[in-house]
């Protein structure tokens, strides 16, 4: 680690969230164990309005493709009755508690949890956390004339919450925009040819920055630049990963060319 020159025909840099802009723990410690522990709660409370119910019908209809899975809970439809709404709401916990458990990031899941933390951001119950040299280095980047990204299987309105509500203020205004895996999985090489083609640049205009070697392998075939962060609390590199990608602990160790 070190210094990394980042290639004169990078134009954006594009940054995955978990254990790259925000501790591993925060997500695992805090965002998660609030859906887990509210999820009964908070369905009770909107299970009349139309986006909740949009919410359901989205788990439903992932439960039916994921009948054959070990373990998938099924979604029964309601039937009018008090009773049969309470069996339905237990379902949804059920099935939400189980995707959890596998690590499950399907749309259906990330759409609920997304308006869970609304709620908790907006009451001040959570502040999304931020490596101390993310918005400094953003900054000092966007002064360079370079467009930032994020890239997060979090969906986008879930991204924009956790920086809309961070322990930096609002920082919303440092991105150019936002993806989530409505574009495609991060593991899909696919994904970054659509993120580009969405931006209006070559995929090789683009650096990734990412604590997943899998998804840095899929950017990387796709023609774009990478960089694998090691952060507190991230996953450890084997010697073979470390070797053969570039590797930063902070955001400071990105030296751009027009900062010379």
């Amino acid at each position: 680690m070190g210094v990394l020159r980042v290639p004169a025909e990078v134009r954006a840099i594009l940054l995955d969230i978990e254990g790259t802009t925000t501790p591993i723990a925060f997500v695992q410690e805090t965002l998660f164990p609030y859906v887990k522990d509210n999820v009964k709660e908070y369905l009770r409370a909107h299970w009349e309005e139309e986006e909740c119910q949009q919410d359901v019908g989205l788990l439903r209809k992932q439960a039916q493709e994921d009948s054959s899975l070990d373990g998938a809970v099924p979604i029964p439809l309601e039937n009018g009755s008090g009773e049969k709404l309470e069996q339905v709401i237990q379902a949804v916990v059920a099935n939400v508690h189980w995707q959890m458990s596998v690590d499950r990031k399907t749309t259906a899941l990330k759409q609920l949890q997304g308006h869970m933390w609304r709620a908790a951001y907006a009451t001040g119950q959570v502040k999304g956390e931020i490596f101390k040299d993310v918005v400094p280095a953003i900054q000092k980047w966007r002064q360079a004339g370079m467009k930032v990204y994020i890239y997060s299987s979090g969906s986008i309105e879930a991204q924009k919450l956790l920086f809309g509500y961070s322990t930096e203020g609002d920082i919303l205004e440092l991105f150019d925009g936002h993806f989530d895996t409505k574009i495609g999985s991060k593991v899909d090489s696919e994904s970054y040819r659509r993120i580009a083609a969405s931006i209006g640049y070559a995929t090789n205009n683009i650096l990734f920055l990412t604590d997943v070697p899998r998804e840095a392998s899929a950017a990387e075939e796709a023609d774009s630049h990478v960089a694998v962060v090691i952060r507190p609390g991230n996953a450890g590199l084997t010697d073979d990963e470390k070797s053969y990608y570039s590797v930063i602990s902070s955001f400071t160790e990105l030296f751009l060319p027009s900062s010379t």
